[in-house]
């Protein structure tokens, strides 16, 4: 935990406070327009709803060992994080959806897992046997 190695920043972490809590408002956007589309469209497509408390889970802030500053962050942590993961989770089954061609070989890309079972980039016979 490396906050906990650096308490003596406190005064920077006091000053880009406002900068990491102001997320939550495109975090609230995102969270209710990927439900907006998780709804309609993995409907219309007969994908598998994605189950939120999977990926979105907020409880630390029971912990009664916390500072209720540490609570909170917790309790923001565990639903800003949770929701970017469940949203990533909701693009790449909508991307095995349309897609399911892996991206051309790149050391520095950080491939997903969920492209492990596309068809390599540039393999058009395979490409060709999904039709």
């Amino acid at each position: 935990m490396r906050y906990k190695q650096n308490q003596h920043r406190s005064f920077w972490h006091i000053l880009v406070m406002p900068v990491i809590y102001s997320l939550i408002i495109p975090i609230v956007i995102l969270d209710i327009w990927i439900e907006i589309y998780h709804r309609i469209c993995f409907a219309a497509y007969g994908i598998p709803y994605v189950k939120r408390g999977k990926y979105i889970r907020v409880d630390r802030h029971k912990l009664q060992y916390l500072k209720l500053y540490e609570k909170f962050n917790c309790m923001y942590c565990g639903y800003a994080n949770g929701l970017l993961q469940y949203s990533c989770v909701i693009a790449g089954e909508t991307e095995k959806y349309w897609c399911g061609i892996k991206h051309q070989l790149d050391e520095e890309f950080c491939e997903p897992q969920h492209h492990a079972d596309f068809i390599p980039y540039g393999d058009e016979e395979a490409y060709r046997k999904l039709d």
